[in-house]
């Protein structure tokens, strides 16, 4: 397992994607480690005292006005866990969950959460044995912090809850028993500082994000494809059209399908004596559309990096200004907002992409290919009903892209009155990646069985590769099939990124 050593304050997307992708254990800069002792002991000094602060010698949320003596410090933070693990639903992925653990250390780690070092070493330790929180789906309003989702990590560190382990789910306390890991009784504020804050919320904006972004790169190849198998045309690709309205994604998509399409001899084979004037929207305005989308997944991007990198919870030790401040970093705002971008975005690329598998399946439309690509039009029904899919799909994707971020409603006795809702506005962007892989999917085995129709005229050599790819895995349709498989394999195809990478052709970075 590759271990990564990252700095609170300064991790990229790239490491957090491949925190995400890749099993990795990882551990925190221990140049951090000075500041997250010193802000445990100013905690411990409050926890002492008689002044009261918020959540070290008080109860929480509307309960804060009551006192909490010495004493009690470890009952508190106990009982706060095990009261706030209200967790419903099925438990969420464990790429996500383990993402989740890492953002929460990334937080802990700016020295501004006043724990103690054995948190962060037990957090560490998990990663590394392998050790994953059952996380229940629901229950979050993202405000004030992913409370419950995260009470469920943190019960797990206390010896409770459950955990999965080796791959098999057991008692919190066994999975740490059987990786030789001793649970943790919490002290002064620290059940608070693990579940305040907007991890959980993150991790899934993130891991929607990552998917986002490689369906959108992979779009401009399908889009590519289906342009050369309707024998559409390249002119709307032409550079200057893109700088004189200059925005980036559209400028790097139009980029990126000339690229694609360059060498084509099915383009050169139509420049001259094609009657057609302009092709439809769903082809000549693909760089306006997709590249669009992208400047919007960029623009996500920043804000959750940001949050990847920021101290969440609350109250936080300000250590320079030797104080103990409540304030409202926990509340997910900022990560409501970016998922419901993310929706946008892909909601519209998988908008334009079903209209092109309607364009390339309409015999009226799609410059004299058969009708739903099947050589026996009749007998059989072809593409027809994978079409039908991709609209569920697409309409699906537009009901769910309606924003999450506006919906509010008061919770705890009023105390905390205005939340994000940014928990479940980042855990649907799941499905709706998912959605829009099979819409691609599907517009990869049509814009393949489209060109292989111009034979024996050919398109260019990178898209030729990509057919290849897809044809060891699916091969041409000639009488109809069972074609759920046929879909699920071309979509994963599309999830794994190999579309995209298989080209030889550069796709634009989700980095600024």
């Amino acid at each position: 397992m590759t271990t990564l050593t990252l700095t609170p304050g300064a991790v990229s997307l790239a490491h957090l994607e491949q925190v995400f992708r890749q099993e990795c254990a990882v551990r925190l800069n221990p140049d951090c480690r000075s500041a997250i002792a010193a802000a445990h002991a100013r905690i411990v000094e409050a926890a002492t005292g008689e002044a009261a602060v918020y959540g070290v010698n008080t109860g929480f949320g509307k309960l804060a006005s009551v006192k909490i003596a010495a004493e009690d410090t470890a009952t508190l933070q106990r009982n706060l866990i095990l009261s706030h693990c209200c967790g419903v639903g099925p438990a969420i992925p464990r790429a996500v969950a383990r993402l989740m653990m890492v953002l929460k250390l990334l937080s802990l780690g700016r020295g501004a959460s006043g724990v103690r070092l054995e948190l962060i070493d037990l957090l560490e330790a998990m990663l590394a044995a392998g050790v994953t929180p059952v996380i229940p789906a629901q229950g979050s309003v993202g405000a004030s912090g992913d409370l419950a989702p995260l009470s469920h990590m943190a019960a797990v560190m206390m010896g409770e809850g459950d955990a999965e382990f080796g791959g098999t789910v057991m008692s919190g306390g066994d999975a740490l028993t059987a990786a030789g890991l001793t649970p943790v009784e919490l002290g002064p504020k620290e059940g608070l500082a693990l579940i305040n804050g907007t991890q959980f919320s993150t991790a899934f904006a993130l891991a929607g994000l990552f998917g986002a972004w490689r369906a959108a790169q992979s779009a401009l190849v399908t889009s590519a494809l289906t342009t050369d198998a309707i024998m559409g045309s390249t002119a709307p690709l032409q550079p200057e059209i893109h700088a004189l309205r200059g925005h980036r994604g559209q400028i790097e998509a139009g980029a990126t399908m000339r690229a694609l399409l360059a060498g084509s001899v099915i383009r050169e084979s139509h420049r001259d004596g094609d009657t057609r004037v302009q092709d439809p929207y769903c082809i000549r305005c693909q760089p306006q559309v997709v590249g669009a989308a992208m400047d919007v997944l960029r623009q996500a991007s920043v804000t959750l990096e940001t949050e990847a990198n920021a101290a969440t919870d609350n109250p936080l030790v300000l250590a320079e200004a030797g104080l103990i401040v409540s304030g409202g970093n926990f509340h997910a705002e900022p990560v409501g907002f970016a998922a419901d971008m993310i929706a946008l975005a892909v909601a519209e690329i998988g908008a334009i992409a079903q209209r092109r598998i309607a364009l390339i399946v309409d015999p009226v439309l799609s410059f004299d290919l058969p009708p739903f690509l099947t050589p026996k039009p009749g007998l059989n029904s072809g593409m027809m009903i994978a079409e039908v899919t991709t609209a569920a799909l697409m309409s699906e994707n537009k009901h769910l892209a309606n924003p999450c971020v506006t919906d509010s409603t008061p919770t705890s006795a009023n105390q905390e009155d205005h939340v994000s809702m940014a928990a479940h506005g980042a855990r649907r962007l799941g499905q709706m990646v998912t959605n829009l892989e099979r819409i691609l999917g599907v517009e990869l085995l049509c814009a393949t069985q489209g060109v292989e129709y111009r034979a024996p005229l050919p398109t260019s050599d990178s898209l030729q590769g990509v057919m290849a790819r897809l044809r060891s895995v699916v091969p041409a349709l000639e009488d109809d099939r069972y074609m759920a498989n046929d879909i699920e394999a071309a979509s994963a195809l599309i999830a794994s990124g190999e579309i995209a990478e298989g080209t030889g052709v550069a796709m634009p970075e989700l980095g600024a």
